[in-house]
């Protein structure tokens, strides 16, 4: 079994910045793509950053700029730095691993996510 957990979020003042941590423990053989996802009430799950296993990174348009992925292989962990933050930044944020685990199969994990409110 994997699990994931995240941590970080919180309430902050529009401008202000948060750094979303995700640590992934179980039979992990290895991490492919390690990401972020935020869903604001009423809306879909979406992407905001993910980075492969070798370093690529991709941002949706709405965070460029002001969010910056990065990972810790060696500890499974993968960090969202918010920076600049927005009210339409508030919603649930989820952390996401395609993990290829010890007993040779391949799947998505997700945490429990972690609450983000930016007020204004």
């Amino acid at each position: 079994q994997v699990q994931l957990v995240e941590s970080g979020g919180g309430l902050v003042q529009l401008g202000g910045s948060l750094r979303l941590t995700c640590a992934a423990s179980g039979s992990i053989c290895s991490i492919n793509a390690m990401g972020w996802y935020r869903q604001a009430p009423g809306k879909q799950r979406e992407l905001d950053a993910a980075m492969s296993i070798g370093g690529n990174e991709n941002y949706a348009d709405a965070v460029k700029g002001r969010f910056t992925i990065s990972r810790d292989n060696a500890k499974n962990t993968v960090y969202l730095q918010m920076n600049s933050l927005k009210p339409e930044d508030t919603a649930v944020y989820y952390c996401k691993a395609s993990v290829s685990t010890a007993w040779g199969t391949a799947r998505d994990y997700w945490g429990q996510g972690t609450q983000v409110t930016v007020s204004s």
